[in-house]
């Protein structure tokens, strides 16, 4: 983590680092490698199961980090607890991994199109209908195109009074942190502008706030809007870790006591020197990077903590529902496949991964107050 910090530090300028560019079945492989993922993906499977079971339709806005890596199984799932499986309905944001010179790890060699026409044909293969849609949109600006495309849906589905069958899940895994935070808006505040923040234009939320708060961020905004859609389920996974302060001393000593775990747990599964593993350390020593050697719009990298993503959604409205005993007794389950360094517990209404005691990554399941 030394090497990556030093190299960060001399290549301030510049994203030097070069990054795998992964195939579907590389990237599938990959992710299954650690419970990183795998963990953010059982939790969350298990809850939208919960909540949406007796629907006929579920709608499902993937925010994945994973490029959709989650939903094979969500599928096989679905298509396994019913005789006539329910439709699905598949919505994500495209161009959502890249803005300007950006490009987010990991990196998907294969357009969301070619992407999609995959997934309804393993959804078929399950003898689930299931439809993709595509959304241009990104998290610079808080994905509005794509909240603005799911109200109008909002609207046309309660006008014509199919919205009681049909389920909503927004499923946010690791991609809501890219969203700018409050402190990318007073970073730039005098590089922006109204237009640039178009749910200044668009008032989805009832509520007012005073433009200095925290409840004015993009992602505050972000979440009233989904909570405006009348959500069945939100399910939030994300890092456990604040790296979001202007104060680079801060961020760096942030990133120190965190990013030691993942260059810590991969000698329990990838050997020195493997292609894999270079892929891996490659997409960490990106974030380190970004975290400290960039600053405004170039630093995506804003992780927050669970509690201040807790306390951004209870402001915008939702309250946390909790995981059941099966829905622990999965993730312990799939955590059995992996090194004895990885743990589960309980917190509040969150589940924690985590590496030998510390906190890594935290799920919790949402539902409109």
């Amino acid at each position: 983590m030394l090497a990556a910090v030093a190299d960060a530090a001399a290549n301030r300028n510049s994203l030097a680092i070069e990054t795998h560019r992964f195939s579907v079945i590389e990237l599938a492989n990959f992710v299954d490698l650690t419970p990183w993922h795998r963990f953010g993906f059982t939790a969350a499977n298990a809850a939208i199961l919960e909540a949406t079971e007796g629907f006929s339709v579920i709608h499902i806005v993937d925010l994945s980090l994973t490029h959709c890596m989650q939903i094979p199984t969500l599928i096989d799932a679905i298509a396994g607890r019913h005789e006539v499986p329910p439709v699905i309905k598949l919505t994500v944001p495209g161009a959502a991994f890249r803005e300007g010179n950006i490009n987010i790890p990991p990196i998907l060699d294969l357009s969301y199109e070619e992407l999609g026409a995959k997934l309804v044909n393993f959804a078929r293969s399950k003898n689930v209908v299931m439809e993709f849609s595509v959304v241009s949109s990104s998290y610079a600006d808080g994905f509005a195109s794509l909240i603005e495309h799911l109200r109008v849906q909002h609207i046309v589905s309660v006008a014509e009074g199919h919205r009681p069958n049909e389920a909503l899940v927004i499923n946010c895994h690791m991609m809501l942190h890219y969203i700018p935070d409050e402190t990318a808006l007073v970073h730039h505040h005098h590089e922006t502008d109204s237009n640039l923040n178009p749910f200044i234009v668009h008032d989805y939320s009832s509520s007012s706030s005073s433009p200095s708060s925290s409840s004015s961020s993009l992602r505050s905004m972000f979440l009233k809007a989904v909570r405006s859609l009348e959500p069945t389920i939100m399910v939030l996974v994300d890092e456990d870790v604040d790296l979001i302060s202007n104060n680079l001393v801060c961020r760096l000593r942030s990133a120190f006591n965190y990013l030691w775990i993942p260059y810590d747990t991969v000698d329990t599964f990838l050997p020195r020197g493997s292609k894999q593993r270079q892929w891996y350390e490659a997409d960490i020593c990106w974030k380190i990077e970004n975290v400290i050697a960039h600053e405004g719009a170039e630093r995506v990298e804003r992780v927050e903590p669970k509690s201040k993503w807790e306390q951004r959604m209870r402001n915008a409205s939702f309250h946390g529902i909790g995981f059941s005993e099966e829905s622990i007794s999965e993730v312990k389950g799939m955590l059995d496949e992996h090194a004895a360094g990885w743990g589960v517990k309980k917190e509040d209404d969150n589940l924690l991964l985590t590496w030998k005691g510390h906190n890594v990554i935290f799920a919790s399941a949402w539902l409109p107050a």
